[in-house]
């Protein structure tokens, strides 16, 4: 078991790799979140790039560090897209990251094509804890796609999705990580509550946890995504507490963070 100084050192690690390669994400994510998204990978060190149709899927997965797959608002054109590269994905052992956005039996259709990506082996499972508990095969009642249920009830029924993968993420007012790596559930504790306010922060924060894929291990990288939001979002909030002048400040603070700043405010919990 690796202690806490273990694991910081190995987010830092993470984050250090981020800046020096920035590796090329493709984005399939939803019609609200496209330009949110570009911008937090961007801040955060990442190149993103919005390819979605399947006509290109195949050849431009091949060449990205990591593919990051949202189903926050799915065509059919963009579902054909997600298949294709998460199979190619798998094929090219390039990692992925799927986040069930909405899963459930309401919205039947993407949830069918979650369970079809789900045979693709998605290296990071990144949900809020109503879609999270929905993938393991509880019945849950949602509200749309928010979630209903708190993240720390429900990452003992997580577990049941390691089967699929090799790290399942789920956030909430703190996070919880758990994976084939450790053999203890990692707590992220700290960010602010206007996170949620802000639309596309779950999205983008799937998509970061892909960028950090392509420089670390699934546990790591979902650890360095998560905490890398905690602190931004903290010390954002510490210099604006109204919801568009945070939005701002969590942008600069994501692209500000440094190793410093990781070892000053990180909060995490080993259980």
């Amino acid at each position: 078991m690796s202690s806490k100084q273990q694991l910081i050192d190995q987010v830092i690690q993470a984050w250090h790799a981020l800046q020096q390669k920035t590796p090329l994400i493709q984005c399939m994510t939803n019609s609200v979140a496209n330009n949110y998204v570009a911008n937090i990978l961007l801040a955060a060190g990442a190149s993103p790039a919005m390819i979605d149709n399947p006509y290109e899927a195949e050849e431009f997965t091949k060449i990205s560090a990591a593919l990051s797959i949202n189903v926050g608002t799915p065509t059919t054109e963009q579902t054909q897209a997600m298949l294709i590269s998460a199979q190619t994905a798998q094929q090219h052992q390039i990692p992925w990251v799927l986040d069930p956005v909405g899963y459930g039996p309401i919205l039947k259709w993407r949830s069918e094509t979650v369970d079809q990506l789900l045979q693709y082996h998605p290296t990071i499972i990144r949900g809020n804890a109503s879609e999270i508990s929905a993938l393991a095969g509880n019945h849950v009642q949602s509200k749309g796609v928010d979630s209903t249920l708190n993240s720390q009830d429900v990452y003992e029924q997580a577990r049941r999705l390691l089967q699929h993968t090799d790290c399942v993420a789920i956030s909430g007012v703190s996070d919880y990580i758990i994976s084939k790596q450790f053999d203890m559930v990692i707590q992220v504790n700290g960010g602010c509550h206007l996170q949620p306010k802000i639309t596309a922060t779950g999205c983008a924060l799937g998509a970061l946890t892909a960028a950090y894929s392509a420089v670390a291990s699934p546990a790591i990288a979902a650890l360095a995504s998560h905490l890398h939001f905690a602190i931004a979002g903290k010390l954002a909030y510490d210099q604006a507490q109204t919801v568009g002048s945070f939005n701002i400040m969590f942008l600069d603070y994501l692209h500000m963070l440094d190793d410093n700043l990781i070892h000053q405010y990180y909060s995490i919990d080993c259980l």
